[in-house]
Formats: C-alpha cells, sequence, structure tokens
C-alpha cells in the first residue's frame, strides 16, 4: 500500500555519497523541522531483528520502541540514510509500526539526508566530516 506523498519524498534521490556507499539526498530546499518521508517496512521483533543482524549482515532496521523493529531493506530510499556525528535530520515516533524522518536544520538541494545512528560502534568507523578532519589534525 503506497501512501499519498505529503511530505518531501518524491524529493529526496539515491546517489553515491562520499559519506559511504549510497545516500540520500535532497533535490529541493527543506526548511528545518519539515517532516521528510515516513519510515515505514516489515516490522519484526526483537529476536528477528538480531537473526537478521547476525545470519543476513542486515544494517537497514529501525529501532521503534519496545521490541518492536522496522526493517526498510526492501525500500527504495530510507535504506541509504547515513550516519554522521553533526546530523541535518533525526527520526521520530510516527503513526503505529511508522516512524518520521525529519529535518532538524535547513537542508539545501543537493545536500545529503543524515541522522545520528546512535549506538557506540559507530563511531569507531565513522566516515563522516567531522570524524575525516579528526582523524587529518592527528
Amino acid at each position: 500500500m503506497n501512501k499519498p506523498d505529503k511530505y518531501h519524498s518524491n524529493n529526496i534521490v539515491v546517489k553515491e555519497s562520499l559519506v559511504h556507499g549510497k545516500g540520500i539526498f535532497a533535490s529541493e530546499d527543506i526548511p528545518e523541522g519539515e517532516i521528510i518521508l515516513v519510515i515505514e517496512g516489515e516490522v519484526i521483533d526483537g529476536i528477528e531483528c538480531e537473526r537478521r543482524e547476525e545470519e543476513e549482515n542486515n544494517v537497514y532496521i529501525f529501532w521503534n520502541g519496545d521490541d518492536c523493529f522496522i526493517d526498510t531493506f526492501k525500500t527504495e530510499k530510507i535504506k541509504y540514510i547515513n550516519h554522521d556525528c553533526s546530523p541535518n535530520c533525526y527520526v521520530d515516533e510516527g503513526e503505529c509500526n511508522e516512524l518520521l524522518l525529519i529535518s532538524q536544520a535547513d537542508i539545501k538541494a543537493g545536500d545529503e539526508l543524515t541522522i545520528d545512528y546512535g549506538y557506540e560502534e559507530i563511531y569507531e568507523h565513522c566516515n563522516c566530516q567531522i570524524c575525516r578532519n579528526r582523524v587529518k589534525a592527528i
């Protein structure tokens, strides 16, 4: 079931990223505080989440509270969102079994959309601009 495009999802494109692999980018300016897109996917429990992460190397899963996870592997765009230590977006609760990607700063057309993944291991391998600059300074 496709939802009507009431946010900016039609103006988000997937392309090569300087951060990692592919990323999602704005093709129009997006003001701070805007809902960019709805994060939907297959709803799974914690046991299935761990199995997919370990056995399938699935890294496209979002936590949605308690024992509820959203697997976005089969989506066209959100699975490509990259981590940044100074992100321009964040994830918030939406309706049942969905999350919202929201701009936390003004985003210009052409900017990559990023979030803070929020788990310790990401910082060891982070390739965002802040971390690249930190490595250069050492």
